[in-house]
Formats: C-alpha cells, sequence, structure tokens
C-alpha cells in the first residue's frame, strides 16, 4: 500500500494528491507538508487552491486512428491535452509524461488546448483521402471540461462536422454540451449526432472525491433530459466500476433511463502505468480503511495484478467478480429498456467538399 503525507485539505478540489514523477523522470521529489505552511501557501480562509494553467499549441494533425479491437471507434478527436476535472481513475493521466508533465496534479492543472484544431480539421475532413467514418469525441479528455466556456474549441469543431455532414459521438461529464444543442440537435435529427453522459455514481460526497471538478450528478442528469428532450440519441456511461466504491451501478442506470437515456455501457477500473500509484495513494488519502478490499477485488479480476493490459479483458476484466458486474448490468438494462437497439450514424451523407466550396459532382 502506497502511503502519503499530504493532508485532504491541501488538495481541496483536485484529485490527484501530488506531482508525482512520470516514468520518463529519472528523479523524484516528494512533497511533505511539516505543518509550518511549506506545503501550499495559506492565507486565513484556508489553502491557496492549485490554479489551472491553459497553454496553447499549434497542432498538425487531428483525427487520431485506432486499430484496437477492443475500442469501438476508427477515429478520435481531443481539443485539449490534460483535463480539468481531475477524475482519479483517468486511464489518460500517462499521455502527460509524454509532455514531460506530471500525471498527477499536473494533469488536471496544466491544460494544453489545440488552438487551430478546427483549421487543421477542416483540412483533413476535406482531403481526397479522407475515408468517412464515425469520429468519436472526448476519448482521452472531456471536450466541455471548464476551459472550454472561454476557449470553444469544442464549438468550432462541431460547426465544422455540421457543415460537411460528419457523423460524430460524445463523450463527456459536462453540462457544457447543452450549449452546442442549437448544432447537435440538427445533426441528430439526420443521424449524425449522439451524446454518451458518463455517471458513475449518484452518491454526490464520493463524486466530489473521485471526479472534483466534473458536474454533479444531478447535474449531468439534467443533461440527458435536455438531450433527449431536444431529440439527440443519449447514452449514459457507468464507466468505470470500482469495487466497493460506486456500488449503485442498478440507480444510475435507472435514474438515467427516467431521464431519457436508451443506451449505456461499462467498463472496470484500469490502472495503466502512473494511474496504478495515484490511484492507490488516493485510496489511502480517502478511503485507508477500504483500500485494501478494493485492491483484492481488482487483482481478482486482473489476474492477479493490478492492471492487465490484454485486449480480452482489460475493459471488463475476468473472474467470478467481473462476471457478476456484467451480469448485474446485462440484466438492469434489460429489465429497463436499455440497449434494445444498436445505434448506427449515417457516414454516407459526408460531403468534404463542402468544406472547400466545391460542388458536390456526385
Amino acid at each position: 500500500m502506497i502511503e502519503t503525507t499530504i493532508p485532504v485539505h491541501a488538495i481541496k478540489g483536485r484529485g490527484a494528491a501530488t506531482r508525482m514523477a512520470h516514468r520518463f523522470e529519472s528523479v523524484e521529489r516528494v512533497a511533505f507538508d511539516d505543518g509550518w505552511g511549506t506545503l501550499q501557501a495559506s492565507t486565513p480562509d484556508g489553502p491557496v487552491p492549485l490554479v489551472t494553467e491553459v497553454t496553447f499549441e499549434d497542432i498538425k494533425s487531428a483525427i487520431s486512428r485506432n486499430d484496437s479491437p477492443d475500442i469501438h471507434f476508427d477515429y478520435g478527436l481531443n481539443p485539449y491535452r490534460g483535463c480539468e476535472h481531475g477524475c482519479v481513475y483517468c486511464y489518460a493521466r500517462p499521455t502527460h509524461s509524454y509532455l514531460n508533465l506530471s500525471p498527477g496534479l499536473d494533469f488536471e492543472s496544466k491544460i494544453i488546448a489545440k488552438r487551430n484544431l478546427a483549421e487543421v480539421l477542416a483540412r483533413e475532413l476535406s482531403a481526397r483521402s479522407y475515408v468517412p467514418r464515425l469520429i468519436a469525441l472526448g476519448t482521452v479528455t472531456d471536450g466541455y471540461q471548464p476551459v472550454e466556456r472561454e476557449l470553444r474549441i469544442t464549438r468550432k469543431v462541431l460547426e465544422i462536422m455540421a457543415r460537411c455532414h460528419q457523423p460524430l459521438a460524445i463523450v463527456t461529464k459536462g453540462s457544457g454540451v447543452e450549449r452546442d444543442l442549437d448544432l447537435l440537435a440538427p445533426m441528430a435529427a439526420r443521424n449524425l449526432a449522439a451524446v454518451y453522459i458518463t455517471i458513475t455514481s449518484l452518491d454526490a460526497e464520493l463524486t466530489r472525491k473521485l471526479e472534483p471538478r466534473a458536474a454533479a450528478p444531478h447535474r449531468r442528469l439534467r443533461t440527458i433530459r435536455a438531450l433527449a428532450e431536444a431529440g439527440v440519441p443519449v447514452g449514459v456511461s457507468v464507466a468505470p466500476q470500482i469495487p466497493f466504491l460506486n456500488e449503485d451501478m442498478e440507480q444510475v442506470l435507472a435514474a438515467a433511463f427516467e431521464a431519457g437515456a436508451r443506451s449505456a455501457f461499462y467498463t472496470v477500473l484500469r490502472l495503466p502505468w502512473e494511474v496504478n500509484p495515484l490511484f492507490q495513494q488516493w485510496l489511502a488519502l480517502h478511503y485507508p480503511q477500504r483500500a485494501a478490499r478494493v485492491m483484492a477485488r481488482i487483482h481478482e479480476m486482473r489476474g492477479g495484478k493490478d492492471y492487465d493490459s490484454s485486449y480480452a479483458t482489460r475493459m471488463k476484466g475476468h473472474g467470478l467478480w467481473a462476471e457478476l458486474i456484467h451480469q448485474r448490468f446485462e440484466k438492469t438494462c434489460a429489465r429497463l429498456g436499455l440497449n434494445r437497439e444498436r445505434l448506427e450514424l449515417d457516414v454516407n451523407q459526408f460531403r468534404g467538399s463542402l468544406l472547400s466550396g466545391q460542388a458536390d459532382l456526385f
């Protein structure tokens, strides 16, 4: 078990507890609270919150290609690197290591915005070589994290996709997706858009620790309702399932269905690379009494290891407890009427020439 000396009050509003060194660093520095306020600057009202820093980059390519057999989309798009929502379990945290930044606090406080994303995307979609397929937006970091309110990069991307009838699916925890209903609703009417809202648990106390800067569970249910009422196909993600923590899967699915969701999916907790020590540190800090039980159950679903990267099992795990989660999910979906119909967005309407101003001859 990984121990930590960092007090909870020093990381209020953040998921990670430290700027843990990434796997490419040769030197690791550990913060320690000596009781004299050296860990974090303080005011009479308490510790000064960690400020989010946003930097910009000009990218060369917009669309990422996926060939993993256990991921059900071919193209992905992410307007940002890093995510201020601060979900401690986020499998994307290790990507900050490639930027020489910590997968811990840096991932959720040092955000890189792809300021020319819309322009590069338009160029790629209008290229003769582009083969139209569904684009999944927000697969690594959330396109509707707080910084989007000001930068509107996701908004610009949606405007490009709407112009050329490019089908897309959005995965988000952010209520900001409601802002773009004027684009999403017409696209959905043409079978070009769907949105999936992640609700890990209805327990607000848990989610404040687990996903400290994401919208509250009741607010995400309101977002599902708003999307459904606007005619946008909406689903719910109950990922990740974490043993002995978010044990209310059935209640989440029922609440999402009542709000208007008609599809659902889940994964079990994944702990690749630096996510493993970060999550165990978080457990020791917030739930020390049950930390050993949580990790023991994870080991049962991962062949005795903290993590197994096999394509066959990394998303759902294997063994008795993984099968129990699967059965709970399937039986609840069947009882509610979730996943009765498979949604297939229409790629045949795509017209890349609409982005270049050229007439479509076919």
